[in-house]
């Protein structure tokens, strides 16, 4: 038994426990920086305000600072959270389905599709809205799925792996080029097109919470639970079939509920490159290829980044806020070139 094994077999709960304790710590963290500044304690006890004695809850807290945090701080935490760990999901699977440490959960044209979806929809001025959703993030949903659906079926229905990942790399090339002819006669629309394609929480609310919570955590459980089956696709097809799995059956599965958690994310939060990258290799690192491990390390881990790099986006040139996809491409860049040394040499 290898070193890494015997230490993940000893310490595997208290590594899952670390994880939690850093990313309730960064949540905590994060909703005291900002423009106004808000101590932990009143933090703590404003969240949970709710659920404490009268005694606490009748402490004199600023109303101001209620609002800061219930209203504009940590909505946009809990979302950046959620999407975090969609991805991190995401990217594991797609990962360990195409065999190939360069896949993420773009790979299939999902964020050409939203951002050609969200280009047409302000091209078009759209004024839909959905349980409270406006019709930018509706547009990226639609345009996500859409895009994949597409790839699926001219792929062939996914048999092969190859045929499904040329035609996600050929969809997002077209999905691109028309992206930018909208963009070259629809001028006016330019600033916000871009804005959206570089990532941001900065419009989160509630109700975004509430419509990205049902589809993401229940999606990324059900792919936690059922990790064993991902373990034995990744072995190779005969493999599998020889222990009872149906290779195509449970890849299509994979493939669909991922495809829609990461389209769940981009939808509000606009495309955040590199996540989907490089937690679930940061995570390989410590849990080894086994799914089972890897697979809620990397849904932790992808909220822990992810909330990170928000928090830096919005805090480090306050009161102006950078888009938060600059932040994990400047901290995924390196590792991704780390990444390429590595296989080019490995010893």
């Amino acid at each position: 038994m290898r070193f890494r094994e015997m230490i993940l077999g000893k310490y595997k709960k208290s590594i899952v426990l670390l994880l939690i304790i850093i990313l309730l710590g960064t949540i905590i963290i994060a909703g005291s920086l900002g423009s106004a500044k808000i101590s932990f304690s009143n933090i703590i006890k404003i969240i949970f305000a709710p659920i404490t004695p009268a005694g606490i809850q009748n402490e004199r807290l600023k109303e101001t600072s209620r609002i800061i945090i219930w209203k504009i701080r940590l909505p946009r935490i809990i979302l950046t959270v959620i999407a975090g760990m969609g991805l991190g999901v995401s990217g594991a699977v797609f990962q360990g389905i195409f065999r190939n440490p360069m896949a993420n959960p773009y790979i299939l044209g999902i964020s050409s599709g939203a951002a050609f979806g969200v280009t047409l929809g302000m091209t078009m001025g759209l004024q839909i809205t959905f349980l409270g959703i406006g019709a930018i993030p509706i547009s990226a949903f639609i345009g996500a799925i859409s895009a994949s659906v597409v790839v699926y079926l001219i792929s062939g229905g996914g048999r092969d792996i190859l045929p499904l990942l040329l035609s996600g790399i050929a969809m997002g090339f077209l999905l691109s080029a028309m992206m930018s002819l909208l963009m070259y006669f629809n001028r006016s629309q330019l600033e916000n097109i871009i804005y959206w394609t570089m990532g941001s929480f900065n419009a989160a609310n509630w109700q975004k919470v509430g419509i990205t919570a049902p589809v993401i955590l229940p999606g990324s459980i059900f792919i936690i639970l059922f990790s064993r089956d991902l373990n034995l696709i990744v072995l190779g097809e005969d493999s599998a079939s020889s222990l009872g799995i149906s290779v195509k059956k449970s890849r299509l599965t994979f493939l669909l509920i991922s495809t829609i958690i990461t389209a769940s994310a981009v939808a509000v939060s606009g495309v955040i490159g590199f996540v989907g990258l490089i937690v679930p290799h940061a995570m390989r690192i410590i849990t080894g290829p086994d799914h089972r491990t890897l697979i809620p390390y990397s849904m932790l881990g992808g909220a822990i980044l992810l909330l990170i790099s928000d928090t830096i986006a919005r805090t480090i040139m306050a009161p102006t806020e950078i888009p938060v996809g600059i932040v994990t491409s400047l901290l995924g860049a390196p590792f991704f070139l780390f990444l390429l040394n590595r296989m080019r040499n490995p010893k």
